[in-house]
């Protein structure tokens, strides 16, 4: 592990790391995120009767919403080309979890070509997804809790792969 946090300076002041000399690179990440929620709430979405409308259609759109915003809401992040961004939102019903919670799995895919890692626009589009969930369901289910927001993957770059190791 690299022990040099890039966004502070030898004066322990933040900054905006300067990417000039690097080189474009194709690089992607993959982050996720889960949304616990009671069964009738799950029901609820998958059975398409959330009161809003298509739960999980609306969280896709937000999240790729969020991965091009990222750089607006995260200070030091550069604004970036994205030139991917893929959000997929699976059920998880009873029984398919060790903690046998039940809820919403969503993933986050986005990709750029380069002087830079796209490691937050995943976790941002990743967080917001599972927040849109939150939003469009408050109203009959205020327990839900988003937990698990990680990232997975990253590939690309000075640094090259990475990728998280499975328990």
């Amino acid at each position: 592990m690299d022990e040099n946090l890039t966004h502070i300076d030898e004066k322990g002041d933040v900054r905006m790391v300067d990417v000039s000399a690097k080189a474009d690179t194709q690089r992607q990440a993959i982050a996720e995120g889960f949304i616990a929620m009671a069964p009738a709430t799950l029901a609820l979405i998958t059975e398409g009767k959330a009161a809003k409308g298509d739960v999980l259609a609306c969280a896709r759109v937000a999240g790729v919403m969020a991965a091009k915003q990222t750089a607006s809401i995260i200070p030091m992040c550069h604004p970036l080309n994205i030139t991917k961004a893929k959000i997929s939102c699976e059920p998880v019903d009873a029984g398919e979890r060790g903690d046998g919670k039940v809820g919403i799995r969503v993933l986050a895919t986005c990709g750029v070509t380069g002087k830079t890692g796209i490691e937050m626009e995943a976790l941002t589009a990743a967080s917001v997804a599972c927040l849109t969930i939150y939003d469009m369901c408050k109203a009959v289910d205020r327990g839900m809790e988003i937990t698990e927001v990680r990232l997975l993957r990253k590939e690309g770059g000075k640094s090259g792969l990475w990728e998280r190791a499975t328990p």
